[in-house]
């Protein structure tokens, strides 16, 4: 061992006279410079970190934002182009209304409206009447013809006409209805609507115009119940 000691001391002498002499204060020197930019290096590696998390949190938070917004726009929209667009678009008339004697049905026909008859018809009394109707005159026995004053014509069809009539008349497509003590028969009558009930004694008859004002079932039923054969 003490051999080998020594042998590694020799070539150790013999390495160390071939090197010049050794230079302290240049070392010193060299040692220090290479602490200050390995001081600067990690300020740079250190600032560089602080701004990379910056622009991390900023591209975050901006996709937040942005999501966001889309999430905003698409579930409420914006103003400016539903202003446009009712800028855009053209102004349209109102509907016409219907008069004080006409209501409108789901379809867009004008409804018939019943109130209290204040006319005399002779041998058939009723206490309603369709609304700005009235009866045409000469008034015959058992007849009875409504008609709107602004549409005098010779056509029946566009009237509405009361008969009494010993028998019932054969009406298409009945429908029956029954109430206050009543039967009450709607159908169609050479091609009108039409409907007739029993009263005491005879039957009365009642003929629908075509191309005028919309009567429901109901309204003729009510019609019909507040007449009387004298």
């Amino acid at each position: 061992m003490d051999d080998v000691k020594r042998m590694l001391e020799g070539f150790a002498d013999q390495a160390a006279e071939g090197l010049p002499d050794a230079d302290i204060e240049a070392d010193v020197a060299r040692g220090r410079r290479a602490l200050r930019r390995i001081k600067r290096r990690r300020r740079v590696t250190g600032v560089l970190c602080v701004a990379a998390v910056s622009a991390v949190g900023l591209a975050i938070g901006n996709q937040v934002k942005w999501w966001g917004t889309v999430d905003h726009e698409v579930a409420g929209g914006t103003t400016e182009p539903e202003t446009a667009a009712a800028t855009n678009t053209p102004a349209t008339s109102s509907p016409a209304t219907p008069s004080n004697s006409e209501t409108m049905s789901v379809f867009g026909a004008s409804v018939v409206e019943l109130v209290a008859n204040k006319q005399s018809w002779d041998a058939i009394d009723c206490g309603l009447a369709p609304k700005g109707w009235s009866a045409e005159t000469p008034i015959t026995n058992g007849r009875v013809v409504l008609s709107q004053p602004t549409m005098r014509t010779a056509d029946s069809t566009a009237k509405v006409v009361l008969q009494v009539a010993p028998a019932a008349r054969s009406l298409a497509s009945v429908r029956v209805n029954e109430g206050t003590g009543k039967t009450f028969h709607i159908g169609t009558l050479n091609g009108r609507i039409a409907g007739q009930v029993k009263l005491p004694g005879q039957w009365l008859l009642v003929e629908l115009p075509t191309g005028t004002v919309e009567w429901p079932d109901d309204a003729l039923i009510r019609f019909m119940d507040s007449c009387t054969i004298n």
